[in-house]
């Protein structure tokens, strides 16, 4: 008699890391509406002020009142929604400031960005092709020579994918393509870039102008 194969078990597929944002806005019927714009996206987990969640927040979106009131963590990086948004550069923690009517996706690219230590800042335009300007909190400036990429129209889609955070799956799904040539087209931007990763592609991208989020 026939010995009968082992069975084959599935691994589960790892989970990625979600970031935990923290949402102190005093308009209760805004934060509850960004939190439900963040919470579509597979890498942002949001969560509202007050829930005690606060000293372990990865990441946060805040107001003036919130940072007046100290409502979230000093070591916490948190993107800043002010009506008095300009050209002023992020400082301590607060490591992005967008105008208070900014959608859903800046605010999440800012959020993934401020939680991997870049600052971003609205810049003149002498110093960015683009509204937005992001660099390394360690003062690691762009060259300001840099040549901006050039990206096919399909590696710029992918661009715009990655830069809400979705990973090959999402990114395949989305532009009814397979994995690997998902794999392929975001291998193609990080080198045309000259990114290290995936989150130095979007913030070199915000600060060429590349992507419009």
């Amino acid at each position: 008699m026939a010995e009968s194969a082992a069975p084959t078990i599935a691994r589960p597929e790892p989970v990625a890391h979600r970031l935990m944002v923290l949402i102190a806005l005093g308009d209760v019927a805004r934060a509850e509406q960004l939190a439900d714009a963040l919470a579509a996206s597979d890498d942002l987990l949001p969560t509202l002020a007050g829930s005690g969640m606060g000293q372990t927040a990865d990441v946060a979106v805040v107001d003036e009142a919130a940072l007046e009131s100290r409502a979230v963590s000093p070591a916490t990086p948190c993107v800043l929604l002010s009506r008095r948004a300009g050209h002023e550069r992020s400082t301590g923690n607060v490591f992005a400031t967008l105008p208070s009517s900014a959608g859903g996706l800046l605010i999440a690219a800012a959020l993934r960005l401020a939680a991997s230590g870049y600052r971003i800042s609205r810049a003149p335009p002498s110093e960015a092709h683009g509204d937005f300007h992001a660099e390394l909190s360690e003062d690691e400036t762009p060259d300001d020579n840099q040549v901006r990429a050039a990206l096919s129209p399909r590696e710029a889609e992918v661009l715009a994918l990655l830069a809400e955070g979705a990973p090959n799956k999402v990114i395949a799904r989305r532009l009814n393509i397979s994995v690997h040539t998902a794999k392929f087209h975001v291998a193609a931007i990080l080198i045309k870039l000259g990114a290290a990763n995936r989150t130095d592609a979007i913030a070199i991208a915000m600060r060429q102008g590349l992507v419009l989020v």
